[in-house]
C-alpha cells in the first residue's frame, strides 16, 4: 500500500495514520474471522521510511483505533525496513547513504532501482488459540 507524505503537525496527518490503522484492523478482522475468531496478541507490520507513514503517529493512532474493538488488548509491533537499492556497479542489493543521498553505501554509485523502503505491510498476526 503506497501512501503520500503529509506534515506530521497537521490534524490531517493524524487522520491519515488513523485511517491506515482502521484498514489494518479490518484486514486482521477478516483473517481472525476466517480462523474461527481466536484472540490476537499482536499485529506485526513492516514499515519503510519511504511509505509516507510516521511510526510514532501510527502507534498513537493504533491506540485510538483499537478501542471498543476485539483488538483493544492487541499490540502493534512495527519492524522498520531500511532503504535498499540495487547497485549496478556492485551487482548487488545495497543500503543507501541516506534518504537524501540515494547512492550505494559501498561504492557511492547513484541508485536507480529501489528494492526496499516503501513497505507498509501487515506481516503477521500472533494468535492465542
Amino acid at each position: 500500500m503506497d501512501v503520500s507524505p503529509a506534515d506530521s503537525r497537521t490534524p490531517g496527518r493524524r487522520m491519515h495514520e488513523l485511517s491506515i490503522c482502521l484498514s489494518i484492523l479490518d484486514v486482521a478482522g477478516e483473517e481472525v474471522d476466517r480462523r474461527g475468531n481466536p484472540q490476537v496478541e499482536a499485529i506485526y507490520l513492516r514499515l519503510g521510511p519511504l511509505s509516507g507513514v510516521v511510526k510514532e503517529a501510527l502507534l498513537s493512532a493504533f491506540e485510538l483505533a483499537r478501542e471498543a474493538t476485539p483488538f483493544r488488548c492487541t499490540r502493534l509491533v512495527i519492524e522498520e525496513v531500511p532503504i535498499v537499492v540495487y547497485c549496478s556497479k556492485c551487482d548487488a542489493e545495497r543500503p543507501v547513504h541516506s534518504m537524501q543521498d540515494f547512492s550505494c553505501a559501498e561504492c557511492d554509485t547513484p541508485a536507480s532501482k529501489l528494492i526496499h523502503g516503501r513497505e507498509l505491510e501487515l506481516a503477521a498476526l500472533e494468535l492465542i488459540e
